[in-house]
């Protein structure tokens, strides 16, 4: 079993940046994937990122966000840079034993995080 703690958001300008981080219990951590999804207000769960031997990006995302896994401290991390407005969402972490990038795959969840991104 593996339970899941976001942390890390916040109010940023838009152009800013922040770094989201998830805490991870469980002894078999490393044998997860990990992601990262959002929900901005009124619409479904997006995939943004995910990670297992290599990392997968919503095109939306791609060379602005970056995810990161470190098992020694059974961390995950999701590096958001050049923000826009259309970012503003609540964002979760998730693991999985298989991996994907629909939210279906996932059978692990935070609580979440909001991020806001102001104009």
């Amino acid at each position: 079993q593996v339970q899941l703690v976001e942390s890390g958001g916040g109010l940023v300008q838009a152009g800013g940046s922040l770094r989201l981080a998830c805490a991870a219990s469980g002894r078999t951590f490393s044998s997860y994937a990990v992601g990262w999804f959002c929900q901005p207000p009124g619409k479904e769960r997006e995939f943004v990122a995910a990670i297992s031997w290599a990392a997968d990006y919503a095109d939306s995302v791609k060379g602005r966000f970056t995810i990161s896994k470190d098992n020694v401290k059974k961390m995950v991390y999701l590096q958001l840079n050049s923000l826009k407005p259309e970012d503003t969402a609540v964002y979760y972490c998730a693991a999985t034993t298989q991996y994907g990038t629909h939210h279906y795959n996932y059978e692990h969840w935070g609580q979440g995080t909001q991020v806001t991104v102001s104009s």
